[in-house]
């Protein structure tokens, strides 16, 4: 399989996951304080919807916060992973865990640093029922550069090594 055709379907793979992830802990959530209204499929996405008025400022606040509490364990997981994940015979597995492991990391903290404000809120919304809003974007802000060193200087290299050996 050549290079491209790994690196498409990683990307894909990693559309999937963050999805799974990010929205299926927002479904389960959902489910848990009762509130689960349906799924709406927008363009290339989905939303959990909810019932609003079955849930206190303070459920939403958690309701909106888990999709990004979600991604950012998975995401450390496959961070922690690395090394098995490397020494894998699969190129497919690799480029698919090493775009899951970007996206994982880098979307929510992204999102809730900088673009919630271009594009109408989100998650935002409810999480600042919880915390101020300014304080959010700040630890967001400092979650991303955080990731970016850890992409940087210990998955680039791990998974570029693990590439070049094969």
């Amino acid at each position: 399989m050549s290079k491209r055709t790994r690196q498409y379907i990683g990307i894909v793979a990693a559309v999937a996951a963050y999805y799974i992830v990010h929205e299926g802990a927002h479904l389960a959530v959902a489910l848990m304080l009762g509130a689960f209204k349906q799924i709406n499929f927008m363009g290339l996405g989905l939303q959990i919807d909810i019932f609003r008025d079955r849930l206190t400022d303070t459920q939403l606040g958690w309701f909106c916060l888990a999709g990004a509490l979600a991604t950012f364990v998975v995401a450390w997981t496959l961070v922690l992973m690395t090394r098995r994940i490397c020494a894998s015979p699969s190129a497919i597995l690799k480029a698919i865990l090493w775009y899951d492991t970007l996206a994982l990391l880098l979307l929510d903290p992204l999102y809730l640093s900088v673009l919630c404000g271009f594009f109408g809120g989100g998650d935002m919304n409810g999480i600042r029922l919880l915390l101020p809003e300014v304080a959010v974007r700040i630890t967001f802000a400092v979650i991303v550069g955080i990731h970016l060193l850890v992409i940087w200087k210990y998955l680039l290299p791990k998974y570029s090594e693990s590439f070049n050996n094969h």
